[in-house]
């Protein structure tokens, strides 16, 4: 008969509250530094669960207004459960992570995704749409996601860490400040920023430390924004449970960190908080193979992605290629963002003929398990992308008719209280 003495549980090393704010808590940090010490330490094999907040930490509510999207400070995201140090780990190391499980919390069935202002976040088109805060909150039940601001669809979540990566060393830290700093001095005026540097407001790290450690930290940590060398921020939707990462290690214990999960995210994560966010729990197994940044000349990470996917055969597919025919017909030289730009509006247009809302159509785009592709990119000048609109998600037949598309209701997402779109 089975019993308890033969079962032992993994353990959880770093447990989070979805509805505490994340500088309430312990063993989080919102910085890419070398110096943020580990908080716990793993031996290769050995599986663990982490806990995560939500990559806002608390900052969205479940309701029907946007105001906390308007008003999110984004000088404290992403934040992230770890660092998690793996016994044996040297800088030039692979570190082999095994995603073993991705799910949200019981206690918070439920994520959001959101369109941020032009002012503060952006998005892929926040000067196209001058944009202005607009969510819609996801309900979870079991693999599927609904939404009572998205009225019509239904689909299967492929769950994931939208952010994971390794620690930097001192010296790729330096690389990444310099390189980006001489980005945004370029572009000094830019709105949204084309990048974000280090900064000491918002920055957090819930452990004890030293003043003159955490104000180094502060003062130099990178922003968790976009991905790097490391990993980091990519977004990569199919990176859910039986994925395997091969990051690279620049400090000692490697030093992994994790956060930002989503329960289902399109190719592109097209309106910034472009998933559906939520807080949750990851489970990890973790190895070495030594040396294997020379082994496999990693410049970055490598990733096998998770067999488990929503099986959506047929998909309404829409092209882009670069040309700015939704703005000012501008052609360019082989663009692959104006490119998916274009393709991306031209799925947000035939939705709004349905009945959706730009708004609305901006979030599902963002949110449901949409596919994007470069079709061609050598046939100058014009970069060829697609992006791959699932026909099972709908409640109803979207196809293209003789008569035309049928216009439904759909409702509103969840604006400011202020009614400005």
């Amino acid at each position: 008969m089975a019993t308890i003495a033969n079962s032992v549980a993994h353990p959880t090393l770093i447990s989070a509250d979805p509805f505490v704010p994340a500088r309430e808590q312990k063993n989080l940090h919102n910085r890419w530094h070398p110096d943020i010490p580990a908080v716990a330490t793993v031996k290769p094999g050995q599986v663990f669960n982490v806990e995560c907040v939500d990559w806002t930490g608390a900052q969205i509510g479940n309701n029907d207004m946007s105001d906390d999207i308007r008003d999110v400070d984004l000088t404290c995201v992403h934040n992230l459960s770890g660092p998690i140090a793996v016994e044996g780990a040297e800088p030039g190391d692979c570190l082999v992570v095994d995603i073993l499980d991705v799910k949200p919390f019981d206690k918070m069935p439920w994520g959001y995704t959101g369109i941020f202002e032009l002012e503060n976040g952006g998005g892929l088109f926040a000067r196209e749409f001058q944009s202005r805060a607009a969510k819609a909150i996801w309900d979870f039940k079991g693999v599927y996601a609904t939404s009572r601001h998205i009225p019509g669809v239904r689909f299967a979540g492929v769950s994931h860490p939208g952010l994971i990566g390794t620690a930097p060393s001192a010296e790729l830290l330096a690389t990444w400040n310099k390189r980006e700093g001489a980005l945004i001095e370029a572009h000094a005026n830019a709105v949204p920023p084309v990048a974000y540097g280090p900064l000491v407001p918002g920055a957090y790290v819930g452990q004890d430390l030293p003043d003159d450690v955490r104000a180094k930290i502060y003062r130099e940590g990178a922003r968790t924004i976009p991905g790097r060398e490391h990993g980091g921020n990519c977004d990569i939707k199919n990176l859910s449970r039986g994925s395997r990462c091969y990051f690279p290690v620049f400090v000692k214990g490697a030093n992994l960190s994790v956060g930002d999960l989503h329960f289902s995210q399109g190719d592109g994560e097209l309106s910034f908080c472009g998933a559906i966010e939520m807080a949750g729990i990851v489970t990890f197994s973790t190895s070495i193979i030594k040396g294997g940044v020379e082994k496999f000349a990693m410049k970055q990470p490598i990733f096998l992605p998770s067999p488990v996917d929503p099986l959506y055969s047929s998909k309404l597919i829409f092209q882009g290629i670069s040309v700015d025919y939704h703005g000012d017909g501008t052609q360019y030289n082989m663009d692959a963002t104006v490119a998916y730009k274009q393709a991306a509006l031209n799925a947000i247009a035939y939705l709004m003929k349905i009945g959706y809302t730009r708004e609305q159509a901006y979030l599902l785009l963002s949110a449901a398990p949409v596919e994007s592709h470069i079709g061609a990119i050598v046939d100058s000048p014009n970069a060829c992308v697609t992006l791959a609109l699932p026909l099972g998600i709908f409640e109803h037949d979207i196809l293209p008719k003789d008569e035309g598309l049928k216009k439904l209701e759909f409702g509103q997402c969840a604006v400011r209280s202020d009614g400005v779109l």
